[in-house]
């Protein structure tokens, strides 16, 4: 699955009775049909309470599911009291990422108006065949909003705005060791892959293996122990910052903030090393996608335009030519223009680029050759050679990358091809 993001569904299972209005439905057919092959289709990895292997009481791993879950679908259909339940526990841990549905007959047993719930028809022992693909699709579009950007879908969240959602010692442990001067950590809590070593090698191996197997906690864990063995190398604090924020801890917006706080150290206004230009690149950009705040836009392009100019490298090249496009959406037709006209030479540059990086051959590394390849798709699909884009895609998946790598790939592409749609529109 794309990303490996976790999709957990609360609903009952087998068939069930509505005690309210008589009705019996199968709802493992509402499962079966609508919830798990759309979650699926949207690039998630579905299971219900039932497909959980465990050893002892449910309860645990529920919990855990409830918890850690990207996205938790509940089927409140029947007014189920163990949906509602584990509904209410959802609501109490996570601010974003769960949707609710019922099927449309639904009596509900107290007044749920604050909450959003998505209807679907159930015949009762199946679902007609254009209902399963109407709300299939409408589970499946859901889905994809609520990853790309989230929105407070908790009522708990929603009416206590100063309220923090609770993090497990192991994860508050491994956000507050990516502070400025914090302490070393010694140990990390069991669940988690890497295993300290008192060497700074292994540390960084460890680390970095842990980034690729997209651990991204344990990484930050790491890197802060080796950051206090060296804390003003610019290497640690560079991959101190991208696993805080692709860590998304406490939520997407935070991780962001204590990434910028971090990467400040190497003062990334002034510098013109491109590592550090492109990470400053990339936290704005993400900002500015989460908030719609105009000045991360800015500094974003600042930073990759630097970065681009000192190196002409592919990494701030096609990111620079995406957020031309992204500014020129939002911009006047004569600035517009500009962009526009300035991301598609920047692309060319950028192919020229990359087709110089794979005619050196054995001498660029794996993860590398991946990059560049995507980058090919990225920059063929901003010139219109979809089949070109298309070639380029096929050929860095088939270097097994980390599920995070394809997953930041797929996002930029579905953002550009959007972008590309609109300007299409535009008269």
């Amino acid at each position: 699955m794309v990303g490996n993001k976790k999709c957990f569904v609360v609903m009952g299972f087998g068939r069930k009775t509505d005690y309210q209005s008589g009705r019996v439905l199968d709802l493992d057919k509402s499962y079966q049909y609508i919830i798990k092959p759309a979650a699926e289709e949207a690039g998630l990895d579905c299971k219900r309470a039932d497909e959980i292997i465990h050893s002892g009481l449910i309860d645990v791993p529920m919990y855990e599911q409830l918890l850690a879950a990207d996205v938790v679908i509940a089927d409140i259909s029947t007014s189920n009291a163990n949906a509602f339940y584990e509904l209410g526990v959802r609501h109490a841990l996570r601010p974003y990422t769960t949707i609710t549905i019922a099927e449309d007959k639904m009596m509900f047993p107290f007044d749920v108006s604050h909450l959003a719930v998505r209807k679907y028809h159930h015949l009762g022992e199946g679902i007609d065949f254009g209902e399963v693909l109407r709300m299939k699709g409408e589970l499946i579009n859901a889905l994809r909003s609520i990853l790309e950007n989230p929105q407070k879908d908790s009522p708990v969240y929603t009416f206590f705005a100063d309220l923090e959602p609770p993090v497990r010692k192991k994860i508050e442990q491994a956000v507050a060791q990516s502070a400025p001067g914090a302490a070393p950590v010694t140990d990390i809590q069991p669940g988690s892959h890497a295993v300290i070593d008192p060497t700074m090698s292994i540390l960084m191996e460890q680390a970095n293996a842990a980034i690729e197997k997209d651990e991204f906690l344990s990484a930050c864990a790491l890197l802060s122990s080796v950051r206090r063995m060296a804390p003003k190398d610019p290497y640690v604090i560079q991959r101190l910052v991208l696993a805080t924020y692709k860590s998304k801890m406490p939520d997407p917006i935070q991780a962001l903030l204590n990434a910028q706080t971090i990467l400040r150290e190497l003062k990334p206004a002034d510098s013109t090393d491109t590592e550090t230009l492109g990470l400053w690149g990339a936290i704005h950009k993400r900002i500015w996608e989460l908030t719609d705040a105009r000045e991360n836009l800015e500094i974003a392009i600042f930073a990759y335009e630097k970065g681009f100019y000192v190196k002409n490298d592919y990494y701030n090249g096609i990111n620079l030519a995406y957020l031309y496009d992204l500014r020129a959406s939002i911009s006047a037709l004569a600035d517009a223009t500009a962009d526009f006209v300035l991301a598609e030479r920047i692309r060319r540059r950028v192919l020229t680029i990359c087709d110089q990086l794979l005619s050196e051959g054995t001498g660029i590394r794996l993860q590398e050759r991946y990059w560049v390849l995507a980058t090919m798709a990225e920059a063929w699909t901003g010139l219109g050679e979809e089949s070109k884009a298309q070639a380029s895609l096929l050929q860095a998946k088939a270097l097994s990358p980390s599920a995070w790598m394809v997953e930041t790939t797929e996002r930029q592409l579905a953002a550009l091809k959007k972008l590309l749609e609109a300007r299409e529109r535009t008269p």
